[in-house]
């Protein structure tokens, strides 16, 4: 292994290939039945997405009305990270010259190859080798059946020329985001809630139910934001709008992607590992191609160690990046994944860090949320101190955990539910009795959190969505919230959300294990990992003017491990991501392969009692006057949190923290 100031390696690529990759960027629209204040909105909506592309802007006004006369128009906006040369061929909005079609794309098609070949057998010509080009010319080809075609992370709007409606889509696992905002004499979507704001044309009213889902969890759920007249657009969904879309409603949004379910096939645990392998090394692949440094966040875990290795066998020269603390007190990875990277052989780069510097990206990640959320400070530290080295891609080892079953609860929560199902059967009043004498010693948030797994309902679902929540019932009602007012169901979600089919269908016999693995993986994956950590790792690295990818979350290599038979991915018992553990057994060192991943800590609950909490009590007193919650519920909470620093964890309050910040940074962008 080799040390070096530089994190990143350089992805020797052809002329040509140096234009097939997309930029990284913001995208932003408006359709108005009044087409005065459409390219003022859109113009404002592009500065506030400046640190999503600060390299290039486009703007095209498109019309959606029908006749001579002057009807609805659609503004499209676009800002640009170049990944890869600035080009004209790369500028959007882009125009397909035989159609008059329009796109504005933020992400990449990794089988655009494929694609182009398959659409020039159709007699379709290519200006560029920009895989933007062959989004458009699919979609003005195939329409939204282009749509399961794709490979990739995208967020796009399509202008159909012909019918003058707009396409508005998403990835299958939500990668890229997508905000909609549906009033009369406007439709507005964006790439950011700022920059839906930012619009003018958009009301910043607060949304009891958004705010409800965003107390509850920590970060907003979709399809909620913590905006009355915002909403994310769905993972894997569809939505054509057009002229109509004045009319103030927005409905009529369409899957076409679902988390498959396991199929009856017979596959060997042989076959099953050699298929993954080849999976993730195509997707390892297709994530590396740029013509900027390209490197991989490293930790302990199996899922860097993996995407590190395998890269290395594509780039030679490959960077890894391990970020630690000066203060020894601190828990980190750096020796673990030092002896990862000696044993692939990249060139590493440690960042050590202080308290005052990581004090200081605290400001700086609390000034640059696009939602209130306690998650992403961890991801916003390596971000920032790789971007600070002028990098500007890398790789992560997100969703190996929600895809392989590298949770706790995968083996936890099945043996919890035996456990409350034989408590079930007893009178309530036993029950809570039992309850009393178990807990009588505990603090008084696990008390709350013991009654409600105890009294409620012990389908695998209910169990893991309580163990997920950051404040519960009890919590919500001392805070102002109405639990049974919001319009939300019991869970604090939209409708089922996380299952794309009723609750009763998709939840297994309880002693089947197949179906608790299944529907651990598919609502980790479709809530926890979809609303809270990818959202969070676009916001803080593309604050950050970086990109970050996700290997992991390739549409190939999900649906099929999520289509093989639990027996080959999981077994009581056993090791944690069995299955990514056979498929890579060689990429990894001995002494780390069964080594559990436990990340670096920061220890936050100390500086909110010490230096920071001057200004968390400045938050804290926003959320409580923001006119939803109650003043004296909020102070309550934080005053608990103050006089007791062994009762109370800090992320229960950091969620008041994280709304009263937010807060304060839309008076910003909406007093301009």
């Amino acid at each position: 292994m080799l040390r070096s100031r530089l994190w990143f390696g350089w992805r020797s690529l052809s002329a040509d290939a140096a234009r097939e990759n997309p930029p990284m960027c913001g995208i932003c629209g408006v359709i108005s039945a009044d087409p005065r204040p459409v390219e003022p909105a859109v113009r404002a909506m592009m500065r506030a997405m400046v640190h999503r592309g600060p390299d290039d802007e486009g703007f095209e006004l498109l019309p959606l009305g029908s006749g001579e006369s002057p009807g609805p128009v659609a503004g499209f906006g676009f800002r640009r990270l170049s990944i890869l040369d600035l080009s004209q061929a790369g500028h959007q909005p882009m125009f397909n010259e035989r159609t008059g079609d329009c796109l504005i794309f933020n992400g990449e098609i990794y089988n655009f190859r494929q694609l182009r070949a398959e659409l020039q057998c159709d007699g379709v010509r290519f200006r560029s080798t920009s895989d933007t080009e062959v989004l458009l010319q699919s979609l003005s080809t195939w329409g939204e059946s282009a749509l399961d075609k794709l490979q990739g992370m995208f967020a796009f709007a399509f202008y159909h020329a012909e019918s003058r409606r707009i396409l508005l889509a998403r990835d299958p696992l939500g990668i890229k985001p997508l905000y909609v905002a549906a009033l009369p004499g406007r439709f507005v979507f964006a790439s950011e809630v700022r920059a839906v704001l930012a619009s003018g044309l958009v009301p910043a009213d607060l949304d009891h139910a958004g705010i409800s889902a965003m107390l509850a969890y920590g970060s907003p759920q979709d399809p909620l934001t913590v905006h009355k007249h915002i909403r994310s657009l769905g993972a894997g969904t569809f939505q054509w709008v057009d002229a109509t879309a004045t009319d103030g409603r927005f409905t009529g949004a369409k899957k076409y992607w679902c988390f498959p379910h396991p199929s009856d096939e017979r596959v060997s645990q042989q076959d099953a590992r050699q298929q993954v392998r080849a999976l993730l090394e195509q997707s390892v692949a297709d994530h590396l191609v740029a013509d900027v440094p390209v490197g991989v966040f490293l930790s302990a875990g199996i899922d860097s160690i993996s995407i590190a290795a395998i890269a290395k066998r594509y780039n030679k020269n490959v960077r890894t990046f391990t970020v630690g603390f000066a203060e020894k007190s601190q828990h980190d990875e750096m020796a673990e994944a030092a002896i990862a990277a000696r044993a692939i052989g990249t060139l590493h780069t440690e960042v050590v860090l202080d308290s005052d510097r990581i004090l200081a990206l605290w400001d700086q990640w609390l000034a640059g949320a696009d939602r209130p959320s306690i998650d992403g400070f961890n991801t916003f530290v390596v971000s920032h101190a790789v971007r600070a080295e002028g990098k500007i891609v890398a790789l992560s080892g997100l969703g190996g955990d929600e895809i392989f079953g590298g949770y706790p609860q995968f083996d936890s929560l099945p043996r919890l539910r035996r456990w409350l199902r034989l408590a079930a059967p007893l009178p309530e009043w036993l029950k809570r009795s039992l309850l009393r004498a178990i807990t009588y010693r505990k603090r008084e948030s696990f008390r709350n959190r013991a009654e409600e797994l105890l009294l409620g309902s012990t389908s695998i679902r209910r169990l893991l969505l309580s163990l997920r929540r950051i404040l519960t019932d009890k919590q919500l009602r001392a805070l102002g919230v109405p639990v049974k007012a919001t319009g939300l169901n019991n869970d604090f979600l939209v409708g089922d959300a996380g299952l794309e089919e009723p609750l009763e269908q998709s939840e297994r016999q309880w002693r089947n294990l197949e179906g608790d693995f299944e529907t651990i993986s598919r609502l980790e994956s479709t809530l926890y990992m979809s609303n809270t950590l990818l959202r969070d790792t676009d916001v803080v690295s593309m604050a950050s003017s970086q990109e970050v990818r996700v290997p992991f979350l390739d549409r190939r290599l999900v649906d099929r491990v999520a289509s093989l038979p639990t027996a080959v991915k999981w077994r009581k018992g056993a090791p944690p991501k069995g299955l990514l553990r056979q498929a890579c057994q060689d990429l990894i060192p001995a002494d780390l392969l069964n080594r559990p991943k436990t990340g670096f800590t920061l220890p936050v609950d100390r500086w909110m009692h010490g230096p920071l909490r001057e200004s968390c009590e400045a938050y804290i007193s926003v959320a409580a006057e923001c006119g939803v919650l109650d003043p004296e519920g909020v102070q309550s909470l934080w005053s608990e949190f103050v006089r007791s620093e062994a009762h109370v964890h800090w992320v229960r309050p950091m969620t008041l923290i994280a709304l009263g910040n937010y807060l304060t940074q839309i008076r910003k962008i909406t007093a301009q």
